[in-house]
């Protein structure tokens, strides 16, 4: 089953096809122009140069978070409106793990780190042994001194990737604790990673309607914070806030 992933959780946006895990195609930008102008048009172009059609999926997979709030949002509406009109399901991928995915031929702990910002990072922490992940906790919002106490007794070699990982870096080797930065071409997310979660998620029948898709933000939104300030109440519908 061939799926189409795409991943807008942050200043990137990508787009690929997956099948049996292996990449068919993908596309990549980083030029800082807004994903609602970018992922439609890397769509079409990536399906074209390879010879494919976006009635040739057999599953929609899309980041659902966390991160960027906007860019999930662009991310989940377009997975949407694809699985709509063709009839499709889909998975919602979570951000951290299909992240993990670029560092599967690292053995040892697997670190996630997104930039959350108000001193904190959106996390989650992964063994990783001969190609296979496995989680120790789930997607989180948390201060870095969580994460500190969490591993500071772990004696595996740590790895952590994400555009955290300086920030969480810097922090660990303060606190004495050794690790490292994924190299470049592995640091950031992509939508290969999303598209290999999926096809576990796909075999493990979890997937979910176009209606059912929704963003995991992890934590309340800036104007649901100045809502709560003002002592009114948050009517919009979350899924996962803390």
């Amino acid at each position: 089953m061939k799926i189409l992933a795409l991943e807008t959780s942050a200043k990137s946006v990508s787009a690929a096809v997956v099948e049996n895990g292996m990449v068919l195609a993908s596309a990549y930008q980083n030029i800082g122009l807004t994903h609602s102008v970018t992922l439609m048009p890397l769509v079409d172009s990536m399906l074209q140069h390879a010879a494919l059609t976006a009635q040739d999926m057999g599953l929609i997979a899309v980041a659902a978070g966390p991160g960027s709030f906007t860019g999930l949002r662009i991310g989940i509406s377009a997975a949407k409106g694809l699985a709509w009109a063709l009839d499709l399901p889909c998975c919602g991928v979570s951000t951290l793990e299909a992240m993990a995915e670029n560092l599967r031929d690292f053995d040892g702990t697997v670190i996630c780190a997104m930039d959350a910002r108000r001193q904190q990072i959106y996390n989650a922490v992964f063994d990783c042994q001969d190609g296979v992940l496995s989680r120790r906790c789930e997607d989180r919002a948390v201060a870095l001194e969580v994460l500190t106490e969490d591993i500071i007794n772990d004696k595996n070699r740590k790895i952590i990737v994400g555009d955290g990982a300086k920030l969480c870096y810097t922090y660990l080797l303060d606190k004495g604790i050794s690790c490292r930065m994924a190299a470049a071409d592995s640091l950031y997310q992509k939508a290969s990673g999303v598209g290999f979660v999926a096809q576990r998620m796909a075999a493990e029948g979890r997937t979910v309607t176009a209606q059912e898709l929704r963003p995991v933000y992890l934590r309340l939104s800036q104007a649901e914070r100045e809502r709560l300030a003002k002592g009114l109440p948050i009517t919009i519908d979350r899924q996962g806030s803390k």
